[in-house]
């Protein structure tokens, strides 16, 4: 293979491209927009995982800090130590250099970040959308604490924004008819701005993940239910093993294996997130809604362990951005 074509522009599609471009591949990128998100919380993992694919040990060290977390899912609010980095999508885009051409020509392999893909559908492993909303932030003390909270109806998550502003999720019901059951997010914002389009948040997995020319990456493969917080770090991991399995393929290894390890690796992953989404709507609450979801979160769960079992073990690991062989890699 010589020219590796890469669909989209988000953070999984950047990471790919740096990395084969530094394996020495030419990479081809076909942009493939979506109506950006407002402001991403980076996770301080996250902005490890980033600055290691990107070698750029200060990446956003200028922007606004997160220092905790205020969570009453359950029982009183309690307030955990989180470290994150506040940014819009479009400053994450234009921090993240793009190394590829324009895409000219036949290309012998495709990673696709955004949808639609060659084959297949995407699994939803529950029934719940999300709308998001500006507020403006009574306590000055929110500009530095992202709260969580889960009400009868659903759950809320307020993240801080500009000065004086932060953004609202809610998810299960309209903003307002949550606001409504709330007693530790209400009281701090004020001014509720224009709803936006409900969107999925209920996690998703599409298969197959791969073709013998392609695979999916990022979004387009996968989606995290945004109570785990851990979507933007999945992602770059899903770029660092796409951009691995790649490489590998283009040096003479395994086509197939390779393949079916990365595919192997994504469904572990999302077995793993939809484990830990039940834990937490098992907590949040005890109506019908919460059992609902609690319901399909376990029937993901066992689903993708029952594809794991039809699968062969893993013959490889990730040694720092390239892949070997299980047993010569420990």
């Amino acid at each position: 293979m010589t020219t590796i074509a890469i669909r989209g522009s988000g953070i999984a599609a950047r990471g790919c491209a740096y990395l084969l471009g530094s394996a020495g591949l030419r990479v081809a990128i076909e942009e493939v927009r979506r109506p950006s998100v407002p402001t991403i919380m980076l996770s301080d993992p996250a902005l490890s995982l980033i600055r290691g694919v990107f070698d750029r040990p200060d990446l956003f060290s200028d922007r606004p800090r997160v220092k905790r977390r205020v969570v009453a899912w359950g029982g009183p609010p309690v307030v955990v130590p989180h470290g994150a980095a506040l940014a819009s999508e479009e400053a994450v885009q234009a921090a993240l250099p793009a190394v590829a051409d324009s895409v000219v020509g036949p290309t012998d392999f495709t990673v696709h970040t955004a949808s639609p893909l060659p084959l297949g559908e995407m699994r939803f492993f529950g029934e719940r959308d999300a709308v998001a909303a500006k507020v403006k932030l009574r306590d000055p003390a929110c500009a530095e604490e992202a709260r969580i909270e889960a009400v009868a109806d659903g759950w809320l998550y307020l993240v801080p924004a500009e000065a004086g502003e932060g953004w609202l999720l809610g998810v299960g019901g309209s903003i307002d008819a949550l606001l409504g059951q709330s007693a530790l997010i209400a009281p701090v914002v004020d001014g509720v701005g224009t709803a936006s389009t409900p969107f999925l948040a209920a996690p998703r997995l599409h298969l197959p993940l791969h073709g013998t020319d392609w695979l999916a990456c990022g979004t387009a493969a996968l989606g995290f239910d945004p109570i785990c917080g851990d979507g933007i770090a999945q992602s770059v991991r899903e770029a660092i093993l796409a951009a691995a399995v790649v490489t590998a393929i283009t040096e003479g290894g395994d086509r197939a294996a390779l393949l079916t390890h990365y595919q192997s690796m994504l469904i572990a992953a999302m077995r793993r997130h939809l484990l830990l989404c039940a834990q937490f709507y098992a907590n949040g609450g005890q109506g019908d809604w919460w059992r609902a979801q609690q319901d399909a979160l376990m029937a993901g769960h066992h689903w993708c362990t029952g594809l794991l079992a039809k699968l062969p073990e893993p013959r490889f690991r990730l040694d720092g951005f390239r892949l070997a062989p299980r047993q010569a890699a420990a």
